[in-house]
């Protein structure tokens, strides 16, 4: 390491989620943390940390030090809200009948195509607030509330305005395969055409997303129409993602997965032969129990096939105005442990290291590992099982973004 390093944060512990190191966590108690130039540049035990001096040396007063979290799956960019379509689901109605009674995703995308990039700018702020405020430091938001050219680029814009003005990156991703507008009524063929021949070449030139995603379910786009946004994505060279297998049984994952998808996301009806495909191209899945307990579903996803093959499991937000208007990655935290099954340390490593592999920035963050971003979070507890066990009144005593100190206030 360099004999002087920009920060030094010594008397903590730290949940490094290394998983080199033994234990869930990757523990290193009595840890010391150097950072030079946004980079970890040394981590270990205090006792064996080489002389150095520092710029800004922290005490870390005995809390423990986490990596910053990742929030893989959000829609945070949008116009307007569905308050009264909760109140319609709490009445009986599923969300799949409010969606093909002209509500859901097109009532969101009719007033996301009304809001100027302004209103859409101002409205994302509180939500990506709020997010910050739980020691997340990176967040990918999808467009996808578009479904024609204008606006699908008027989201991912202002997705990236935001990256410029907030201690965050933002990872943006293309959704405009998101749902079947209405202009396009009985004509899903055609609009796939538009979002291959237009829609994605467009946001390539502009260099507006870093993946294309894609909704495969029957109230969305099939299995084939699908492949054919895979197929257009792989010659533009951007990475892909999936929601699938959230509401039925399609075999989208593996066609995914064997596609080499970044991840699936959703995939409560997965099966065996999903979750061997995933497990064999290296394909994340990513867990969102805040939709689960939104729209009151009952199909879990299969957490421990998952956990026996080796896939990794994500979780996320899937911030959205429909199925999950909750901005708070801590409470999925323990939503995955009480609903589907997780270890605290599982759910932890869902919002660091595995978060980061979803969206393909494994080797930059999501551990403490030296070479790594110093997106760090130093939290007041006695140990990292309550980061999952409660949420609300803990909160980060510091944030680190790069190895420079942006807590809020």
């Amino acid at each position: 390491m360099t004999e002087r390093c920009d920060l030094l944060i010594t008397n903590a512990n730290a949940a490094t989620m290394d998983p080199s190191i033994p234990g869930g966590y990757g523990a290193i108690e009595d840890v010391a943390i150097a950072v030079t130039g946004g980079r970890i540049v040394w981590i270990g035990p205090r006792n064996e940390l080489p002389d150095c001096a520092a710029d800004d040396v922290v005490d870390g007063e005995g809390c423990w030090i986490t990596p910053g979290l990742v929030d893989c799956h959000t829609h945070l960019v949008y116009g307007g809200h569905r308050a009264s379509e909760f109140a319609r689901r709490l009445g009986g109605e599923s969300y799949e009948e409010v969606a093909r009674a002209g509500g859901g995703i097109l009532s969101t995308v009719r007033a996301t195509r009304a809001a100027s990039a302004e209103d859409l700018y101002r409205a994302a702020e509180p939500r990506l607030q709020a997010l910050l405020s739980e020691g997340v430091t990176t967040v990918e938001i999808k467009s996808g509330y578009g479904l024609e050219l204008d606006t699908e680029l008027k989201q991912l814009r202002t997705a990236r305005r935001l990256a410029q003005h907030y201690p965050v990156d933002i990872v943006t991703t293309c959704l405009a395969a998101h749902a079947l507008p209405p202009e396009y009524d009985g004509r899903a063929d055609e609009y796939i055409d538009l979002v291959c021949e237009e829609i994605l070449p467009a946001v390539a030139k502009e260099q507006l997303a870093d993946a294309v995603d894609m909704f495969c379910e029957s109230i969305a786009f099939s299995v084939d129409q699908c492949q054919r946004v895979i197929n257009c994505a792989k010659e533009l060279e951007l990475p892909v993602k999936a929601h699938a297998e959230q509401l039925s049984q399609s075999g989208a994952t593996a066609m995914a997965a064997n596609a080499g998808a970044l991840s699936v996301d959703h995939v409560e009806y997965i099966n065996n032969m999903d979750v061997a495909a995933m497990a064999e191209n290296g394909t994340v899945a990513v867990l969102l129990p805040g939709a689960f307990y939104t729209l009151k579903e009952t199909r879990v996803p299969p957490v421990e096939s998952l956990r026996a093959s080796g896939v990794c499991m994500a979780l996320s937000t899937d911030l959205n105005p429909g199925s999950c208007p909750i901005a708070s990655l801590r409470l999925m935290m323990n939503m995955g442990c009480n609903l589907f099954g997780l270890t605290p340390a599982e759910a932890l490593a869902g919002v660091t290291r595995s978060a980061a592999r979803a969206l393909g920035l494994c080797c930059s963050r999501g551990v403490l590992r030296a070479g790594l971003r110093a997106d760090m979070v130093l939290w007041p507890m006695d140990t990292p099982d309550q980061l999952a066990y409660e949420f609300g009144a803990l909160k980060p005593a510091k944030i680190y973004f790069g190895g420079r100190n942006v807590t809020a206030g």
